[in-house]
């Protein structure tokens, strides 16, 4: 899954989303209106090839990486948060599959039918009575009762938040290995449509992210035991889907950031043409979000180019200094989107506060306090003060 350096030019994977993006950004305000799937930016990103970007050449996908997905990421956020995001969350799982299920026959399978027919994958990690933490599973995979030999399974879960659930062709489940695991001995299960029943549980009514349409399922799923990821969830986690989820997570949010900014940008510019010799009052406001934005985009390359160098090597990945360095990303940059947009939205005044605007910044506003809660920051700031005391800073300006 190695990709270009960060550092390098535009991606080609970026070039070929700018259609997609222009089609996301054309209905984005009906998707927040609405509370709807952006279905027109899906159906673009499934012709332009992207849903199977990371998925290699050898199954016939595009040979991507994660500098590639987060590109396409950063691109649609700026247009439309919320298909930005659904196209973060598929590839969190993709990536899992790419990286952990070459060696069984069913996985390779499945990657040639993902690239093939550019399958949209969810994933179903939170469940009731657990809360969010998504290490911790009260369902189990359990026998079937028409089958003896165990080659078979029935899963139940109780999903709090299943996001574009009904859209998607295959869902990403964990689940304790067996019956009688604890609730921390996980696996992962692809499980697909026509294998599984989705009852909803509850509605999708936020203040922000209202596309990605997260809503609460009761999950029943028939399926074979080839199926399962045969790595532990535990192992896939901290390999793959931790620090794949907080790159491509602050990906989208530098991409509101970024739109916010050029808003706000083009507002201080409209303005200036009008008084000239005279800067806008918005203007130093203008400046702080520009430095702020280069600093998260710093960031979000420096996360890249750290998983780049660290992705073929478990123990650097496994490491409680990357574990901390990937946790950090995620909170720090959730933050630094809400204050970004906040200082943009102070630059372009009342024409920013309004709703119809060609400045407005309402839904950036409203998108970007969904990044803290992703995964409660809270809950990673616990996590990361007990990896601290374990683990203890080189001190090192390339540590």
């Amino acid at each position: 899954m190695r990709a270009p350096a960060p550092d390098s030019p535009p991606t080609m994977a970026a070039d070929a989303a700018a259609d997609a993006a222009a089609i996301a950004g054309r209905h984005a305000d009906s998707v927040d209106r609405e509370a709807r799937f952006p279905a027109e930016a899906l159906a673009a990103l499934k012709e332009a090839r992207l849903l199977g970007l990371m998925v290699p050449r050898d199954f016939g996908g595009g040979g991507g990486g994660l500098t590639d997905a987060a590109a396409v990421a950063h691109a649609l956020a700026q247009k439309c948060p919320s298909t930005g995001l659904i196209y973060a969350m598929h590839q969190i799982q993709v990536a899992c599959l790419v990286r952990h299920g070459q060696g069984s026959d069913w996985h390779r399978g499945f990657l040639e039918r993902l690239a093939g027919e550019q399958l949209l994958l969810a994933s179903a990690t939170t469940e009731a009575g657990i809360g969010g933490d998504v290490r911790s599973s009260a369902c189990a995979v359990a026998g079937t009762v028409e089958d003896e030999t165990g080659g078979a399974f029935r899963l139940e879960k109780q999903a709090t938040v299943i996001s574009y659930g009904m859209e998607a062709d295959a869902i990403l489940v964990t689940a304790r290995r067996v019956a009688d695991s604890p609730p921390s001995d996980q696996v992962i299960v692809p499980v697909l449509r026509g294998q599984t029943q989705l009852e909803e549980i509850g509605g999708w009514d936020t203040l922000g992210m209202r596309g990605t349409r997260s809503v609460g399922y009761r999950l029943v799923a028939e399926a074979e035991r080839a199926q399962i990821l045969p790595l532990p969830y535990a192992d896939i986690s901290a390999r793959t889907m931790l620090p794949v989820t907080h790159i491509l997570w602050s990906s989208v949010w530098l991409g509101i950031a970024t739109d916010a900014v050029a808003r706000a940008a083009a507002f201080i510019r409209a303005e200036a043409r009008k008084r000239p010799g005279t800067p806008p009052p918005g203007a130093w406001r203008l400046a702080e979000a520009t430095a702020g934005l280069q600093a998260m985009r710093g960031m979000v390359r420096g996360a890249l180019a750290r998983f780049e160098e660290a992705a073929d090597d478990p123990d650097r990945l496994t490491a409680l200094g990357f574990a901390v360095a990937m946790n950090t990303l995620k909170t720090e940059a959730a933050d630094m989107v809400v204050r970004i947009v906040g200082q943009a939205m102070l630059a372009g005044g009342l024409a920013a506060y309004r709703n119809d605007s060609p400045y407005s910044l309402c839904r950036h506003l409203r998108d970007a306090h969904s990044a803290p809660l992703m995964i409660n920051n809270d809950r990673i700031l616990g996590n990361t003060a007990n990896l601290l005391l374990a683990h203890r800073d080189n001190g090192s300006l390339f540590g």
